[in-house]
């Protein structure tokens, strides 16, 4: 199988150059774009039928395909090196580029939230492809504010909240950590630094967190000043002057995901956080830690964590999409063939990783800090996951091939398990087998549980600063959430109280982070179904790739028989996730 070398990625397809002849044309094109299809405005007055409609769509979605294009080429550069002044002049020029844009042609869709419902109905009707964009938009109808007051926000989001979010990245990004490992003084990035919290010595993986939160907590009071001005921002927007009835619904309804679904969901996981907890007892046994500690949560349970060469990593995320199926390995190497991939660790490089899909027909563009390790590539797969969805979604349009949040999470995760699932079936070593299952355990805790309780107190710290707490307040608040997650199954340290400004979901998309809990839940009933079914499962999953955005999270999976208000629904991923545990225990005792 060919390899592919650990390289930066190749933004051309973008954009050729951000200077010159190349971003001229293209400010050039958005120009014209815009100036074009602000002369509807007249139409609209006048009255429109169905095909001119349907036109006026089009045009609105060339012009998103302009926007997004050289977007993230702004976004994608400004990652590479979040230091380089170059770049976050770029990134700020852009923004406020599309800002006014998106001001000048924003009375097309606030036109069309305020059509009656059976106007709407006619002129939506033979959309195709553009019928449930159109539709979800008029969704936002009650919280949609008069023109003026809609770009004044714009406004104030480019040149505020959105300068104060670059602050936050330019100075987290830069942040040196020091460990010392074998004797060696060591000198690492956020990414270098936490591949040892799973190293196997205890002191170390203390170390690491004591080293992360020291850092992080020397800024501590500027970051949460910045959070608590970013939770502030969304109430004010959000809650008061968009009137939903909590700041996480104004998510779920981006989402299109129904609050009682997230509710239940939520609620579900906090009852099982037994099922982890008894997971970490088990482990502290197994490795004779007393007392267990939080620092030792992603503990190895093999004393040596083998190193994973980039080439060889690449072709075992390959090797196992291609066993599943070999169109879904073949839309995997598109990227790569693209040169869309930047595996490097560099100096002032965006920490952690993440797949970004500008348009359909184009390979996406993965991110992630390679270290070489087994989970890095876990966290390979993962990414690549995402870029097989939007590949199978290729045929939409570029407004609506983009899952919603929570969807968005499937393919990744189930490339996760599709890899486990090579590595397990290619060993009979128990011990082997047993590191394996333990760190899918680890994983799908990193996935479900942690990530469904920092929305917890995403939400108990909206509450807690609209109510005027202080940091302090706040911590204290974190804190009692991870004493709820962990109960008695581990000792917890002190510098946990902190973990909460390190995390950049927090900051940048407010409660984005139960997405990770739906889509893990929902991934393992999926591949539950695929034990059981074999290869008369794979239609239906491609199938639900192959929407992207074109339906709603309800549509997609009641189509698949699945019903996401249903407590049942969500604690067959656990009773899964406890058969895993159970596998492990039983090779272990």
């Amino acid at each position: 199988m060919e390899t592919f070398p650990q390289t930066r990625w190749n933004l051309s397809a973008l954009l050729q150059a951000p200077t010159g002849e190349p971003v001229d044309r293209a400010l050039n094109e958005i120009e014209s774009r815009t100036a074009h299809f602000e002369q509807a405005r007249a139409k609209l007055n006048s009255g429109i039928d169905q095909k001119e409609f349907l036109d006026l769509v089009g045009e609105y979605e060339g012009l998103n395909r302009e926007l997004r294009k050289i977007g993230h080429y702004a976004d994608l550069w400004f990652t590479e090196d979040t230091q380089n002044q170059a770049a976050l002049a770029f990134k700020t020029k852009i923004e406020q580029l599309a800002t006014a844009v998106t001001n000048r042609v924003m009375f097309f869709m606030l036109w069309w939230k305020e059509l009656d419902d059976a106007t709407a109905a006619r002129l939506v009707r033979d959309a195709g492809d553009y019928t449930y964009f159109l539709e979800s938009e008029r969704m936002f109808k009650p919280h949609t504010l008069a023109e003026r007051e809609e770009q004044i926000i714009n406004l104030k989001d480019v040149n505020g909240m959105g300068g104060l979010l670059t602050v936050y990245d330019m100075l987290t990004n830069k942040y040196v950590f020091n460990l010392t490992v074998d004797g060696q003084d060591k000198k690492l990035t956020y990414g270098e630094l936490t591949t040892y919290a799973r190293h196997p010595e205890p002191a170390i993986r203390a170390a690491v967190y004591k080293e992360l939160f020291r850092v992080y907590s020397d800024d501590g009071g500027v970051l949460a000043q910045i959070y608590a001005s970013r939770v502030n921002d969304w109430k004010t927007e959000q809650v008061d002057l968009r009137h939903f009835k909590t700041p996480i619904a104004a998510r779920n309804l981006g989402n299109d995901i129904p609050d009682a679904a997230v509710d239940t969901m939520l609620e579900v996981c906090k009852k099982n956080a037994t099922v982890f907890q008894r997971y970490f007892k088990l482990k502290a046994k197994w490795l004779g830690l007393e007392p267990m500690r939080r620092s030792d949560v992603y503990a190895p349970l093999a004393s040596v964590d083998t190193d994973f060469p980039w080439e060889r990593a690449v072709t075992m995320v390959l090797d196992s999409f291609q066993k599943f199926s070999p169109e879904l390995a073949a839309q995997a190497r598109t990227v790569f063939e693209a040169g869309h991939v930047d595996s490097e660790i560099r100096p002032g490089k965006r920490s952690g990783a993440f797949c970004a899909s500008p348009l359909p027909e184009l390979p996406p563009f993965v991110q992630i800090n390679y270290a070489g390790k087994a989970r890095d590539v876990a966290t390979l797969a993962h990414e690549l996951g995402h870029a097989i969805h939007t590949r199978y979604a290729r045929e939409h349009s570029t407004l609506t091939f983009h899952s919603a949040l929570p969807m968005a999470e499937t393919a990744s995760v189930f490339s996760e398990m599709i890899l486990n699932e090579r590595l397990l079936n290619e060993t009979s070593d128990p011990l082997v087998k047993r590191d394996i299952l333990a760190r899918i355990v680890d994983d799908t805790y990193a996935t479900v549980m942690r990530q469904a309780f920092f929305a917890m107190f995403e939400k108990t710290a909206h509450e807690a600063f609209a109510n005027n707490a202080t940091a302090d307040e706040v911590r204290e608040l974190y804190w009692q959430n991870l004493k709820t997650q962990f109960g008695d199954a581990l000792e917890i340290q002190d510098d946990f109280k902190w973990e909460w400004i390190v995390i950049h979901h927090f900051y940048h998309v407010p409660f984005y982070v139960y997405a990770y809990s739906f889509g893990q839940l929902l991934t393992l009933a999926l591949y539950k179904r695929y034990r059981e079914q074999g290869e008369a499962f794979k239609p239906n999953y491609f199938k639900i790739l192959a929407y992207g955005g074109s339906a709603s999270p309800r549509h997609i999976l009641e189509e698949a028989g699945i019903d996401m208000t249903s407590a049942d629904f969500w604690q067959g991923g656990f009773d899964v996730i406890s058969g895993f545990i159970d596998q492990l225990q039983a090779l272990t005792e």
